[in-house]
């Protein structure tokens, strides 16, 4: 383990640039780059929401996508609608769609009494009196009993227990008769009687089916629009959300650019033996650091190519921004080295990448050309 320390130069101890009389400042610039990387950390959150977001969109799109061409291009001129205006639009349709169920009921009321009016239709007009005519099985046979004074209740109610839909008070009316045809035989009075009603209201109800299948397709479409308002202004609010989002991006970025600046104007001027040194270390990254090290020089190097085949790197031609970057860069990512080959004994083969023998052979092509021109 002390052969592995040993391998990190002495720079990796040396102080940051900035000078011992300013560790007052030095600690500012700290709890600013804290306040950074929390700043940072809330954005993360943000993104990580934009992402789901944007996932669950894309699922309702895929889901959704049997909707006509047409539809979706009528939807791409839709403006969007504010949530008061959609809350007020909403009630404006329950209204107008409550109001036009009940004309529904009101016709289907029609019906009821046509059929109750018929000579045949004594039987069915109050519940069976199942103790009084010792029908002793009858709760065996009928799951559910069902009888037209219970319909007309159900149909008048004003307390909001009644229907709600016309289809609900045809059905308790088919159950009515089939109730009656299941329990008694074939041939007998009450069976045949009850087939003659449920036919005739089967007629009478076809008559009406084409309104409530349309007002049905009213519906939907109602309620599809309800939801297209819904998820533009849920869309709307989205990219709201992306907006400050870049904003905060930016800012942040405006900081760590101004805070940068101010730490290099803080710094000193690197050394002969610091660059020297520096180089050394560089020699001495993994593959993935190296590459990460060359990043940071093509950043402040527009021409430099740090995914080129050959790499050169002249350290003393580089900015002093640049050097003290990469020094602090080289610095944690040599400590990390060492502590991952601590921990695994030492043996740590990474280093036999052709690419990483061509770089380092670079930086000490370039520094051998520099100490000839100064010996000559």
């Amino acid at each position: 383990m002390e052969q592995v320390m040993a391998s990190i130069p002495d720079f990796e101890i040396a102080e940051t640039g900035i000078s011992k009389d300013n560790s007052a400042e030095a600690e500012q610039f700290k709890i600013r780059v804290d306040e950074i990387f929390q700043k940072v950390d809330e954005l993360g959150q943000k993104v990580n929401e934009v992402e789901q977001f944007n996932l669950n969109s894309s699922k309702k799109q895929q889901s959704s996508s049997k909707g006509s061409s047409m539809g979706k291009e009528r939807d791409k001129g839709r403006q969007v609608p504010s949530i008061k205006k959609q809350q007020q639009d909403a009630s404006r349709r329950e209204a107008a769609a409550a109001k036009r169920m009940q004309e529904l009921m009101r016709q289907f009321g029609t019906i009821v009494r046509q059929i109750t009016q018929h000579k045949w239709a004594w039987p069915f007009m109050q519940p069976v009196d199942v103790k009084g005519l010792g029908l002793h099985d009858y709760y065996e046979i009928i799951e559910k009993p069902m009888d037209f004074s219970t319909i007309k209740n159900q149909m008048e109610a004003k307390d909001g227990t009644g229907y709600k839909n016309v289809r609900d008070i045809c059905a308790d009316v088919r159950l009515v008769f089939n109730n009656a045809m299941k329990y008694n035989d074939e041939g007998s009075d009450v069976h045949l009687m009850a087939k003659t009603l449920l036919e005739k209201f089967e007629e009478k109800w076809q008559l009406l089916l084409p309104k409530v299948t349309e007002e049905e397709r009213r519906r939907d479409e109602e309620e599809a629009e309800a939801q297209l308002d819904k998820q533009l202004v849920r869309e709307a609010a989205h990219a709201k959300v992306i907006r400050d989002l870049c904003n905060e991006l930016y800012e942040v970025d405006t900081h760590l650019e101004h805070l940068r600046e101010t730490v290099v104007q803080k710094c000193r001027k690197m050394s002969t033996e610091e660059k020297r040194n520096l180089g050394t270390a560089i020699a001495r990254l993994s593959m993935e650091d190296l590459n990460k090290a060359l990043e940071i020089i093509a950043q402040s190097n527009p021409a430099f190519q740090a995914m080129a085949e050959e790499v050169e790197i002249d350290i003393d031609a580089q900015s002093e921004s640049t050097l003290w970057r990469l020094k602090f860069f080289v610095k944690d990512a040599l400590e990390l080295q060492s502590r991952s080959a601590m921990s695994t004994g030492g043996n740590n083969n990474n280093y036999n990448n052709k690419r990483k023998k061509e770089i380092c052979n670079a930086i000490a092509k370039t520094a051998k050309k520099k100490s000839k021109k100064t010996s000559s």
